[in-house]
């Protein structure tokens, strides 16, 4: 297949990035490609070499996935044009014949035992952790015999030839991952009403209230930030970005002002996008906050200029 019909993935094989993946209508029409890394998936992007990326960039247990934040911070710009929430359910995967007495080592990405270390201690309370690139390699691990188990989903049992020793493992009912579908910066897609704008910005000196005033952006026109992370520049100690996602689309009024705001103020702005949201949650807008009530206020400002006012 030709690259715009390629879709690269945080592999291997089995990853929660592929599940994810596999739940868009496209995926059934897309030639997907395993990377071994964040990087490498957005960098094929960057390339050419594939049309988009899904990624994994936050989690209900950790928060945002920093290998993404800084690959989207950085580099040749990329956008989200959509995100997919997928529930997080591990499974202990085996070689055939194992028991739970034979687990001595365990593996799985770094973020998957923040979400099973209750379970461990409960179960496996002797065994030894090391992390391993994603949860799907741990698998692999597994499968060469480097390990007894991993965590992975139950889904990768089959391509890694292993068999799930326990399931529906989790410390947290409700833990999902957030991962977003990211592709070359073009025009986004029209506003649905219940969207997600993301960006990222930095502060152009560090003094008191610096952040405050950059978040006043959003409060005085009534845009609710759904996450903010600060993220190091690399320039030094104490140096700092800001990634956020917010309620609305750039092309909601109290969006565009809030961005236009930081743009006036920041050395830097990063867009990075606004896409529909995954829960398809609308906004709760305050009085004076939506583009009714921008343009009325606008048709204000142009009558006093007249003195119609």
């Amino acid at each position: 297949m030709s690259p715009a019909s390629r879709y690269t993935y945080l592999g291997p094989e089995g990853t929660f990035t592929e599940a994810a993946l596999r739940t868009l209508p496209e995926a059934a029409t897309r030639e997907l490609v395993p990377m071994v890394s964040v990087p490498a998936a957005l960098d094929a992007v960057r390339s050419g070499a594939a049309a988009a990326a899904l990624v994994p960039i936050e989690n209900s247990m950790e928060g945002g996935i920093n290998a993404t934040l800084d690959e989207l911070a950085t580099g040749v710009p990329l956008m989200i044009y959509r995100e997919v929430l997928l529930p997080v359910r591990f499974a202990l995967l085996v070689r055939p014949g194992t028991g739970m007495s034979d687990v001595k080592t365990v593996t799985g990405h770094p973020a998957a035992q923040v979400q099973v270390r209750n379970w461990m201690s409960a179960n496996l309370p002797d065994a030894v952790w090391e992390s391993a690139a994603s949860n799907a390699d741990g698998a692999r691990l597994v499968q060469e015999g480097r390990f007894e188990a991993a965590f992975a989903g139950e889904f990768a049992a089959a391509t890694y030839g292993l068999e799930p020793l326990a399931t529906e493992i989790h410390d947290a009912e409700h833990a999902q991952t957030r991962f977003v579908l990211v592709g070359r910066p073009a025009r986004p897609a029209a506003p649905t009403g219940a969207d997600k704008t993301s960006a990222v910005f930095w502060l152009a000196d560090d003094h008191p209230g610096a952040l405050l005033e950059l978040l006043q952006e959003f409060a005085v026109r009534g845009v609710n930030l759904l996450r903010i992370e600060s993220r190091p520049t690399g320039e030094g100690i104490g140096q700092y970005c800001f990634s956020i996602d917010a309620e609305g689309h750039i092309t909601d009024r109290r969006v565009g002002e809030a961005l236009m705001g930081l743009k006036r103020i920041c050395p830097q702005v990063r867009f990075l996008g606004s896409y529909p949201r995954a829960d398809e949650v609308r906004p709760k807008l305050r009085q004076g906050t939506t583009d009714a009530e921008f343009t009325d206020a606008a048709d204000w400002l142009g009558r006093a200029l007249d003195g119609r006012a």
